[in-house]
Formats: structure tokens, sequence, C-alpha cells
């Protein structure tokens, strides 16, 4: 069979137009971040005063410098884990491996209003997920108890694990401490870091997403210092259908 250029030009357009159609059918987080902004704008002046902007912004600076690049990369191994879930069940990477590709995503805790905004994303994102037979974990330093009332609040049906001594963050290279000013800024709006993870543990997760095939190899990687970025589910897709999971 002959193709002419115009049938293939058609055959192009066709490809082009399911694939953004397909798309739109994605939850964006940058739709759900513009929202939250723009309500957050209607609502009027800021909780934080300049001089506090100012040191959130420092402090995120001197992340940034220290590290620059965070988080495995593409093509390493990803380090096999046992956390304890919302229940204090243990549950294991490579157990969830047998099943299919794995996508893990580090979060802050349940006070980080942009670590809802993308868990709620990924949360609508999930039935497309589940398409390559992958399953969504999450990984946080606060505890079990705290994610516990979490999954009732929000009802979300994917595993929330409690990285309680950050071995893991640490493994993947996603380990930090919240500076002592930053802390008591938190605690004085309300963020209380401690409340959630627990007395003198202040350390956090840079906010990240790994898409995990299933002989354990990372194949996507997302991972940004500013808190506010966040892997997109159009790209975890992506990532999934290169895998080539059923």
């Amino acid at each position: 069979m002959t193709f002419t250029s115009s049938k293939i030009l058609l055959i192009s357009l066709f490809l082009a137009v399911s694939s953004v159609v397909h798309a739109a059918n994605v939850p964006s987080y940058n739709d759900a971040l513009q929202k939250f902004f723009s309500d957050s704008a209607n609502k009027g002046k800021s909780p934080f005063t300049p001089e506090e902007h100012k040191l959130m912004k420092n402090s995120a600076d001197a992340l940034s410098k220290q590290l620059p690049n965070p988080g495995l990369k593409v093509g390493e191994p990803a380090p096999d884990f046992n956390l304890p879930n919302a229940m204090g069940k243990p549950v294991a990477l490579s157990n969830m491996l047998k099943q299919g590709p794995v996508v893990m995503v580090f979060y802050r805790g349940a006070w980080c209003p942009f670590c809802n905004l993308h868990l709620h994303t990924l949360n609508k994102a999930l039935p497309e997920f589940k398409k390559y037979g992958a399953q969504l974990v999450t990984i946080t330093p606060q505890t079990p108890d705290k994610s516990a009332e979490q999954l009732v609040k929000d009802n979300f049906p994917f595993e929330v694990l409690s990285d309680l001594d950050s071995k893991v963050m640490k493994a993947y290279k996603m380990h930090f401490e919240l500076s002592p000013e930053i802390v008591s800024l938190y605690k004085k709006h309300g963020l209380d870091v401690e409340v959630f993870n627990g007395k003198g543990r202040t350390e956090l997760p840079i906010p990240g997403t790994f898409v995990i095939d299933q002989k354990g190899v990372i194949r996507a990687v997302h991972a940004e210092t500013d808190y506010k970025q966040r892997m997109e589910p159009a790209a975890i897709l992506k990532a999934l259908k290169e895998i080539g999971a059923k």
C-alpha cells in the first residue's frame, strides 16, 4: 500500500490532535497551582511580612546552592526500603515492584499546601496510571498517625509511608534540614513541622517524583528545591508509556 503525502499529513494531524485530546483529559498540577495563587490573591494581603518573605527567599537560595542537583538520576537503581504505612504496616518497594512499575512521590507533609495540591492532582490521575499497571506510593517524614488523619480527611486510596529516621530520603538524595529561623517562622504561621514529624525532627525531603520500572531502575525523575514545582501527571504517564508496562 502506498501513502501519498496528503495521506501522511492527515495521519500526522490525527495523531497530533489525538495527543492533545488525551493530554487535555489528564489533570494538571500547574493548573491547580495557578488557581491556588489566584484564589490567594483574591483573599487579599499575604499573611507574611516583607521581611519574612525575604527570609524564606534567602533560605530557598541557600538550599538551592546546597543541593543544586538533588535526587538520584535516571538509569540508577532505586534503593529498596521497608517503611510503615498509615496503619503501621511495613511496606517494601521490592514487593510493590512485583505488581508493576511504581510512581514514588516524596512530600513534606499534610501541613504543606503545595504538597496537598500535588497529591490531589495525582489522585485524579490515578486511573490513568493504573492503565499501565503502575502503583502510586508517597513518602513523608510525618508520623503514621498524621498520615492516617490525612487519609481520612482526603480519602486517598494510595499508600502514605513514613520515613521516620530519614534513611530513605537520604538514600534518594532528597534530605535536608530546615533552619531554626524557618522552623520558627512556619510555627508562627501555624505550620508546626514538629507536630507532624515528632519533637526535634525538622528534616524534610526535597519534593520529588521517581518513576521506577519493575527491574528497580529509575526511569524518570523530577526533584526541585523550589517546593512549588512538582512533576506533572502527563510527564509521569509519558514515562510509564516508555516503560511499556501493561
